[in-house]
């Protein structure tokens, strides 16, 4: 097994408080809302709060394939000037075997982990009294 380190940044006009606690206190209830189409199931830790972990099985055929056995986020959600939020990822690739993932790869999993992220921004959007 091989591991390979990637840091993201990405912004978001919802405050920190409010996207951690969609992401991690309440994600085995948000996530299934916003990104049904990725989602198989959620588990929180007992005691959520900064440090939690939150362990996302995804749909079959969903974006760990055959060459990856997981991947590892460690987000934080940090004030931005202006307002909103920037969340900064440190990510970690756990590849199967001795395979070697591409850069591609790397930004094709963003890509598709920005498609659900941004599903739970719009369903917060459009719902202002969800994870508040």
């Amino acid at each position: 097994m091989g591991v390979v380190s990637y840091n993201y940044e990405s912004t978001s006009p919802v405050a920190p408080a409010r996207l951690f606690k969609a992401f991690v206190l309440e994600a085995d209830k948000v996530w299934p809302i916003a990104a049904p189409h990725a989602i198989k199931s959620i588990e929180v830790e007992a005691n959520p709060g900064p440090g939690s972990i939150v362990k996302i099985n995804f749909v079959e055929g969903g974006p760990l394939g055959d060459k990856l056995e997981k991947i590892n986020y460690e987000n934080k959600f940090e004030a931005a000037v202006g307002g909103g939020t920037v969340c900064k990822s440190s990510m970690k690739f756990y590849t199967v075997g001795d395979y070697v993932i591409t850069e591609d790869e790397i930004k094709a999993l963003i890509k598709g982990s920005e498609g659900v992220y941004k599903a739970i921004e719009a369903y917060l959007l459009a719902n202002p009294d969800a994870s508040n």
